[in-house]
């Protein structure tokens, strides 16, 4: 009798699925949707955001006209920066960093060769429109750099020291090793940030929009007093949208990601397709939730919005977690993105299998059960 029931459970839940996945077909907006979520959404954040200083505007004040002068503005090149020509003083300079035309300026004094050649020190300035800080801050960075490289080269000039006799002094050598991202490929990093935002706002997305659209037909009540319960109810929508989902990550990954961004995969895609799965499982029961307090697919929108940037600041991607205040750390330990963005990135990059992950495994999982739970109890008392 128990396994007649078993396998009627699960015929049940099985019909139940088909038919979400034959209502969702029949909505080809929705479809075209997920289809550009999942492909044109990650090649533009793939190919069109970069984090690094490329090809910055930058013009000079030279008071000094100097050979000097112009070996040092001549260093400010491509590909880090773009020098677009001299301006006459400090006022037409704050004017063009004011209307954003340029990024920085330099600004050489007068007898700045003079200065040198007496073996005095000699400051330069260098002003930097920082509205937007990760532009502003590297090209600081790159400029001090090319400021202390023109140093000393010029008292190597000026003492006689050749490459050969600079190469025989004692020096301290930075040696530094980059892992997994050797050549700091910006796409990488924000192709798959982007395909993990764009999975964390589906898996809460489409298994409410479903229960709401029963809402507004009119359907829930019929459904709620069958013989359904109320796991055979919303548990096909969460296997039907995330067999979606998993489908639509499927094609980014095969067709997008790794194609054209070359992104080498070292881990176990089998492990990624399957921790994916469990963090769907997860999102979903936030999704439910908010479906059991929403009316129309106008307020479950709102909703996701509203809970979508908290988990994505929560997720460790844009700020490590050692660095955000213990109350925002504590939070980030029920952020069910924090999980599986950890994850992702060490199977995709650095082919960690489940003897590394375990932990991450167990503690996403935990969340799941819990969000997937409290889904349900709040779809119950409802009825």
């Amino acid at each position: 009798m128990n396994y007649h029931a078993f396998l009627l459970w699960w015929s049940r839940t099985f019909t139940m699925t088909i038919k979400e996945l034959k209502q969702l077909i029949r909505d080809p907006v929705l479809l075209l949707i997920i289809a550009y979520f999942f492909t044109i959404d990650v090649y533009m954040a793939g190919s069109g955001i970069n984090l690094s200083l490329r090809n910055a505007s930058i013009m000079a004040i030279d008071h000094d006209h100097s050979p000097a002068s112009r070996e040092l503005i001549y260093r400010f090149r491509p590909p880090y920066f773009d020098f677009k020509g001299d301006i006459s003083g400090k006022n037409e300079a704050e004017e063009r960093l004011n209307k954003g035309q340029i990024l920085a300026v330099l600004d050489i004094p007068e007898n700045f060769q003079r200065h040198l050649l007496q073996g005095q020190a000699e400051t330069v300035q260098f002003q930097v429109d920082t509205s937007n800080t990760v532009l502003g801050t590297l090209a600081t960075t790159y400029a001090m750099q090319i400021t202390a490289d023109f140093g000393r080269d010029f008292v190597g000039k000026q003492t006689g020291l050749n490459s050969d006799t600079m190469e025989a002094l004692p020096v301290i050598q930075n040696r530094y090793r980059v892992l997994y991202n050797p050549n700091r490929i910006d796409s990488w990093f924000m192709s798959i940030m982007e395909l993990l935002t764009v999975i964390t706002m589906l898996s809460m997305m489409l298994p409410a929009a479903a229960a709401v659209r029963e809402k507004e037909r009119g359907t829930i009540e019929q459904l709620a007093v069958s013989p359904l319960s109320s796991l055979q109810i919303l548990l096909p929508k969460v296997i039907s949208m995330g067999l979606v989902i998993l489908f639509g990550v499927a094609v980014c990954l095969f067709l997008i990601i790794i194609p054209l961004f070359h992104l080498p995969v070292k881990g176990s895609i089998s492990l990624f397709f399957a921790v994916t799965a469990l963090y769907v499982f997860t999102a979903s029961g936030i999704g439910l939730f908010i479906a059991t307090i929403s009316q129309s697919l106008g307020q479950v929108t709102m909703l996701v919005i509203l809970l979508m940037m908290p988990i994505l600041l929560l997720s460790g991607a844009w700020a490590p977690p050692e660095t955000m205040p213990h109350a925002m750390y504590l939070a980030m330990t029920v952020s069910p993105l924090y999980y599986y963005n950890e994850m992702t990135y060490a199977i995709l990059l650095k082919g960690a299998g489940i003897d590394i992950l375990w932990d991450s495994i167990l503690e996403l999982s935990g969340l799941g059960v819990v969000f997937f739970n409290f889904g349900i109890w709040h779809f119950r008392r409802q009825f």
